[in-house]
C-alpha cells in the first residue's frame, strides 16, 4: 500500500489509537477488525459518503460528527473510537482513507489471532490459500472477475475454505477477494502472508521444492536463511516436481535459484557470454 505524505501521517495516528483501544481487556480485537472492514465496505460502495468523510475543507468535528451520526450504535465503542481518529484526521484522497481504514481492520483482525495463540496458523493458512489461488489460474480469474457480484465471490470463497481454516484467515481472504477490482487477488493475499509474519517480526521466504523437504532440510534452511539475512525468515515451502532437482527462494525481490533448470540457464548464460 502507497500513501502520501498526509495519509502516512494519518494512518500512524489511526494505528497509536487502535493500539490504545485494542490495549484495553474489554476490547474484542475480533470484533473490531470486522466492524471496521464492514466500514471500508460502505465507503466502496457509497462514493459520495468516501468523499464526505474524508474532505480537507471540512472540519475535523464536522467530519467526526458525520461518522458518529452513522454508525452510533451499530458499532461497537472500540471501533467508533478508531473511526474518529480516521475520519478527524487529514487524508491525501478519498481512496487512501479506505486503503487506510482496510489496514487498520487487517491489522485488528491479525491482533486478535496473536491474542488467542493462532498467528502462525492464520499465516500457515493465508500462504496455502494462496498457493492454491496460484495454482488455479481460473480460480483466480473467477475471484478477481470486475464483473462478479461480490456476494458470489463470498460464497465461493466460503465454499472452498470454511470450516477448513481459522476464522481470522476466512475473514482476510474474503476482504482480498471483495477489494480486488481486478487487481490480482493472489498479489492481495501474498500481501497478507507478509502481514502475518511481520507480526512475529520475521520477513517470508517463498521456497519452492523439487522434493518435499524433511524436517531437518527445513530446519537447516531456516538456519542458513536466518544467517544470510540477519534476521528470522518464516518458510513458506512449495512442491514442484517441474524443477527437475534442488530449490527456489524467494525472499522479496531477490531470488535464489538452485534448480537443475536454474544451473542450466546459468551454463547457458555464461556459453553466450564467451
Amino acid at each position: 500500500m502507497t500513501l502520501h505524505a498526509a495519509s502516512r501521517e494519518a494512518l500512524g495516528l489511526a494505528e497509536e489509537r487502535l493500539g490504545e483501544v485494542l490495549a484495553d481487556a474489554g476490547a474484542d480485537a475480533a470484533t473490531v477488525g470486522d466492524e471496521l472492514l464492514s466500514v471500508v465496505d460502505l465507503l466502496d460502495r457509497e462514493i459520495g459518503l468516501r468523499r464526505a468523510v474524508s474532505d480537507a475543507s471540512a472540519t475535523p468535528e464536522a467530519r467526526t460528527t458525520l461518522v458518529r451520526r452513522l454508525f452510533d450504535g451499530k458499532l461497537s465503542e472500540p471501533a467508533l473510537k478508531v473511526l474518529d481518529t480516521v475520519a478527524g484526521s487529514r487524508w491525501s484522497s478519498p481512496r487512501e482513507l479506505t486503503d487506510g481504514l482496510e489496514s487498520l481492520g487487517r491489522s485488528a483482525l491479525l491482533t486478535s489471532a496473536e491474542k488467542t495463540g493462532n498467528v502462525d496458523i492464520v499465516e500457515s493458512q493465508l500462504f496455502q490459500v494462496a498457493r492454491v489461488v496460484a495454482n488455479h489460474p481460473e480460480l483466480e480469474k473467477a475471484l478477481s472477475d470486475l464483473t462478479g457480484s461480490a456476494e458470489a465471490k463470498r460464497t465461493l470463497v466460503r465454499g472452498l475454505f470454511a470450516d477448513k481454516v481459522d476464522v481470522v484467515t476466512e475473514t482476510l481472504v474474503e476482504q482480498v477477494v471483495r477489494r480486488a477490482k481486478g487487481r490480482g487477488v493472489g498479489v492481495g493475499l501474498d500481501k497478507l502472508v507478509k502481514l502475518a509474519a511481520e507480526r512475529r517480526q520475521r520477513s517470508v521466504a517463498y521456497v519452492t521444492s523439487a522434493n518435499a523437504l524433511s524436517d531437518e532440510q527445513t530446519a537447516q534452511l531456516g538456519t542458513k536463511l536466518n544467517d544470510m539475512y540477519g534476521r528470522q525468515i518464516a518458510l513458506h515451502i512449495e512442491v514442484d516436481p517441474r524443477l527437475g532437482g534442488g530449490l527456489v527462494v524467494r525472499v522479496g525481490d531477490e531470488v535464489i535459484d538452485g534448480t537443475a533448470a536454474g544451473q542450466l540457464a546459468a551454463l547457458r548464460r555464461r556459453l553466450a557470454r564467451a
